[in-house]
């Protein structure tokens, strides 16, 4: 993948339960509808949001355009890296990865839930 600047993400998070506590699974999703990244965090704010930014763009290439939901944290994450140009905001232009929740949802069903983070995390990214 390196070396196509012009692919498009799409970022969302979902929210998972752990051992009964609340957690986030944040992911990256190219136009194809491909999984680039997971990361999971026990907050949904601008921490989380860098952090989980960052090792995306580490791990890939910056691209043309990033869609994320409405969620402030994305921005705030963005400013930070000074790339708010690229982010794309729209109300079903995130359905791509909103999509690419189901599959996951129904494999945890399976699963019965997660007791810690670290098997969430593999589960997650062997999945991908």
């Amino acid at each position: 993948m390196r070396g196509f600047k012009h692919w498009n993400w799409h970022l969302d998070e979902m929210y998972v339960k752990i051992g009964g506590e609340l957690h986030y699974l944040w992911r990256a999703v190219d136009q194809e509808g491909e999984i680039l990244e997971s990361y999971v965090t026990k907050t949904r704010d601008k921490k989380a949001a860098l952090a989980f930014m960052k090792k995306a763009l580490k791990r890939h290439d910056p691209v043309e355009a990033i869609t994320t939901n409405g969620l402030r944290s994305y921005g705030a994450a963005m400013d930070v890296l000074g790339n708010r140009d690229k982010q794309a905001i729209g109300r079903w232009a995130n359905n791509r990865v909103e999509n690419s929740h189901l599959s996951f949802r129904r494999r945890e069903r399976a699963v019965l839930r997660f007791r810690q983070m670290k098997t969430l995390q593999k589960f997650a990214s062997i999945h991908a």
